[in-house]
């Protein structure tokens, strides 16, 4: 069974407790990416695309309320901020700038654990998508966004983050039209080539992957010079 684990970017310049939550996420089957500084948070939001944020505000360059602010300019993926900071005005401002949990340390494993596991349930839909359905399934291919898993009838279909990033995004936003523009700024960062070519390459090597044929697509369509399309999903229908 192959399960895509779930990126999750530290923003935490004290090594001893970047690296002590670290090790809580990897023996719960989490993928941790430590930044120490607001800058390279921004960059790997951008560059890694985590499914979650943990973010100290005490930062040595910016204060974390500003990653937030920047973070939030392009995308929606959730913050949690981990700091010392225990007043209630601070809490609020975190959470007034786009954060959507707050906790304080010292805290403990289980507790932090927890809020994660309830940041990733609650995550909200990339691009605007209405729908709530855990499931997509067309024809042979079934995606579980819970556990991040693709199926092609029986066989399960291996990809990588960034090509399951981009086929559940497809397939949550079916049947409308992804600009090239729009998928590359979901999944890129805002500050990312807009030349198209690695989106095209990513999608190139999805298709192989779980279309009979790619010349001829049954589940991912080419919408020329605008972007891509998903088929529509049947249990919406």
């Amino acid at each position: 069974m192959t399960e895509i684990k779930f990126n999750v970017l530290i923003a935490e310049d004290e090594e001893n407790i970047g690296n002590f939550i670290s090790t809580i996420l990897k023996t719960n089957g989490y993928k941790p990416i430590i930044a120490t500084t607001g800058n390279q948070a921004i960059q790997c939001a951008e560059s890694y695309c985590p499914d979650v944020i943990l973010l100290d505000l005490g930062l040595p360059d910016m204060d974390g309320i500003d990653v937030i602010s920047e973070i939030r300019k392009w995308a929606v993926t959730p913050i949690i901020v981990i700091s010392a900071r225990n007043r209630e005005s601070e809490k609020v401002k975190a959470l007034d700038a786009g954060a959507d949990d707050y906790i304080t340390k010292p805290f403990g494993n289980q507790e932090l654990l927890a809020r994660i596991r309830t940041a990733l349930r609650h995550r909200r839909q990339p691009m605007g998508a209405e729908t709530k359905t855990p499931m997509y399934h067309a024809g042979q291919l079934k995606i579980d966004f819970d556990k991040r898993r693709v199926f092609l009838g029986e066989e399960e279909i291996r990809l990588t983050q960034i090509e399951y990033k981009l086929v559940s995004l497809l397939a949550e936003n079916a049947g409308k039209v992804i600009t090239y523009e729009s998928i590359i700024k979901d999944i890129w960062g805002p500050h990312a080539d807009t030349n198209n070519r690695i989106l095209r390459v990513n999608m190139a090597n999805i298709r192989r992957k779980i279309e009979e044929n790619p010349a001829v697509p049954k589940y991912v369509f080419t919408e020329v010079g605008v972007g891509y399309r998903m088929l529509e999903n049947e249990l919406n229908s």
